[in-house]
Formats: structure tokens, C-alpha cells, sequence
């Protein structure tokens, strides 16, 4: 690939990976900022259709035992799961094509947990919603599955495409 096309392509890539970390970051945030009757609906909705979906696949009793608290929970380390996915990418374009990537783990992590403790200061300010340290360490934990996530997505581009995503583990390491 000729070094214009791979900077274009770097480029794009750099820019759909940043736009999918500030539009996970904005979902999070805006479900804080709905109040606890709106939130609440909205977990139904996704709790009824999660029963629904368990009892056609013939677990009926896996739907019984599915409770609003574990879907808001779920949806709590899932959006976060998303947001440490996206910070390990959005480490690895920052930090460069040919630099590793391990050392500047820290940023991603302390990112995701910033983001996670201004998430329960949001809803402090909206009706019926509260704050929660287990919310925290919810989120907390989806950040480091997602960014565990992450480095093994990364991993594999690495093996299929080489430089372009990083030094190729068969390159001479100078």
C-alpha cells in the first residue's frame, strides 16, 4: 500500500475511533440525565424483551430469575465495556502506528473511571436517581473487560494486517 493511501487510511481510522468513543461517552452520559421514572421505563422495556428472547430460546426459568436490577446492572458494565474498547483504540492511534501499546494503559483505565465517577455525579442532580460506589466499580470492571477487549482486537488486526497496526511480531524488534 502506497504511504498516501495508508495515511488516509490511518487518518479515517483515527477519526471513526475517536467519534465512537465521544458517542459512547455522550450515550452514557445522557442516560444519567433521565430522570428515574424514564430510566426505569426504559429498563422494562429491555428487561421484558431479555424474558421474552430467554423463553423462545426454552429458558423459562433463567427469565424468571432475570430481574430489573441485574439488566441495569448489565447495561451499566456493558456501556462501559463499550467505552474501554474504544479508549484502548483510541490509545493505540494517539500513541502511533509503531509504538507498544501496554505502557500507556494507565490513561484508558483512569479515563474509564473519571468518566464512571462524573456518570453517578450526573445523576445526583436528576429526579429519583442516585450515586453508587458498586456502580462505580460496575462500570469500572466493563471498562477493563472492554479494554481486555480491546487488546486482543488489536492483537488480531496486528497478526492480519502487520505494520499497519503495530511492529509484526516477525519484525526485527531495533
Amino acid at each position: 500500500m502506497n504511504k498516501t493511501r495508508c495515511s488516509w487510511l490511518w487518518t479515517i481510522l483515527k477519526l471513526l475511533v475517536l467519534a465512537g468513543l465521544a458517542w459512547t461517552v455522550c450515550f452514557i452520559f445522557s442516560n444519567s440525565m433521565q430522570t428515574a421514572t424514564v430510566s426505569s421505563g426504559a429498563s422494562g422495556r429491555v428487561l421484558a424483551l431479555l424474558q421474552d428472547l430467554l423463553r423462545r430460546l426454552g429458558h423459562p426459568g433463567l427469565a424468571a430469575r432475570l430481574t430489573d436490577h441485574i439488566v441495569r446492572k448489565l447495561a451499566h458494565f456493558c456501556e462501559y465495556m463499550l467505552e474501554g474498547f474504544f479508549l484502548v483504540l483510541v490509545t493505540r492511534v494517539a500513541a502511533g502506528r509503531h509504538r507498544r501499546l501496554l505502557p500507556y494503559l494507565s490513561w484508558p483505565a483512569l479515563a474509564g473511571v473519571l468518566t464512571a465517577l462524573t456518570d453517578e455525579t450526573i445523576q445526583l442532580f436528576f429526579q429519583g436517581r442516585g450515586s453508587r460506589v458498586t456502580d462505580v466499580w460496575i462500570d469500572f470492571g466493563g471498562v477493563v473487560a472492554g479494554m481486555l477487549a480491546g487488546l486482543v482486537f488489536l492483537a488480531l488486526l496486528r497478526a492480519l494486517f502487520g505494520a499497519l497496526f503495530g511492529h509484526h511480531p516477525r519484525e526485527s524488534q531495533s
